[in-house]
């Protein structure tokens, strides 16, 4: 055992660290016996850096197919190729309006202590996109969000801005590997938001972009071919829809179409949300047994604490760090 699941081991007792270290246990039996698992990306994870430590999850076979919002999905890129031109706040619980409107001016969107910066990251970015939606215009493809990113990745047009080692960067760790994504809202993302622009000029046409109907019925298709007998597992890291989405696949598969597949065969979420506010992102797993997704014998676990700093953490327990 190395350092960092040693210490895991030794000290993680209770609480959520003994929460966090039963379900590190759990994901790695779970692929060990040969099933596959799904992880569910919400909030700022990419933002945050998770890709130090999920492209190598990625790399190394531990993750079959990812569920993100389209702020995760674009936010890895940029980091990717803007990195030296964030800023870094780590007093931004003490800035008034005025240096927020500062922050505005000076070209920078913040996302809690860390700030992207648009000329560098968004419209960067936009301009070699536009290119593959014109491409895919005239070629007469309709594409979904994530099959885009992949092609813009694996060209190699981006290498020349490349800020941070891009062993680092969970999407070209997935485009390399190929591996599927699921993209609900994607619309509710700054690049969707500039797509619906040129749409808006007439320039695109919105039926260019897969939809997240169609987003459904693929991940349909997917969990019958590589759900087997036991079903896959269900990782998810913060609450929202890159979590609730993708889970209503199975109910919908038994209740909808009354087809017989099997349960969600593992479930963890890590997440701060409260049960006692009505949240699905809060609720407790035993709850999804009522809705059809989890069965009573499926190993369940949450953790109530910070993602950015819980799943760096089990995914180093999972690769023997």
């Amino acid at each position: 055992m190395t350092t960092i699941s040693k210490f895991m081991e030794t000290n993680f007792k209770h609480f959520n660290a003994a929460s966090l270290l039963d379900a590190a246990r759990g994901y790695k039996e779970h692929i060990n016996s040969g099933k596959k698992m799904m992880v569910t990306l919400a909030g700022a994870m990419s933002t945050a850096e998770l890709g130090i430590s999920l492209a190598k999850m990625i790399r190394e076979d531990k993750v079959s197919i990812i569920s993100c919002t389209g702020a995760n999905l674009e936010e890895d890129i940029m980091n990717l190729v803007a990195h030296k031109s964030y800023k870094r706040i780590p007093n931004y619980r003490d800035l008034s309006p005025s240096d927020e409107m500062q922050l505005l001016e000076e070209g920078f969107n913040r996302v809690t202590d860390t700030c992207i910066p648009e000329e560098e990251a968004f419209r960067k970015l936009q301009r070699h996109l536009h290119q593959h939606w014109m491409d895919a215009t005239k070629a007469g493809e309709r594409l979904f969000p994530h099959e885009f990113m992949y092609r813009i990745l694996l060209s190699g047009e981006l290498e020349q801005y490349y800020e941070i080692d891009p062993k680092n960067s969970w999407m070209l760790a997935a485009a390399e590997k190929n591996i599927p994504i699921v993209v609900p809202g994607w619309e509710d993302s700054t690049i969707g938001n500039i797509f619906a622009s040129y749409c808006l000029r007439e320039e695109l046409n919105p039926g260019l972009m897969k939809s997240g109907i169609e987003y459904m019925v693929w991940l349909a298709k997917w969990y019958q071919g590589n759900a087997g007998s036991e079903g896959v597992g269900f990782f998810q890291i913060g609450g929202g829809i890159a979590g609730d989405f993708p889970i209503c696949v199975v109910p919908m598969l038994s209740q909808d179409l009354e087809e017989d597949v099997p349960f969600w065969s593992y479930f963890c979420q890590i997440s701060d949300s409260t049960t006692s506010y009505g949240s699905y992102s809060g609720a407790v797993p035993n709850e999804k047994i009522t809705w059809g997704k989890l069965h009573e014998n499926t190993p369940k676990f949450i953790i109530e604490s910070d993602a950015s700093i819980v799943a760096p953490l089990i995914f180093a327990y999972i690769l023997g760090e």
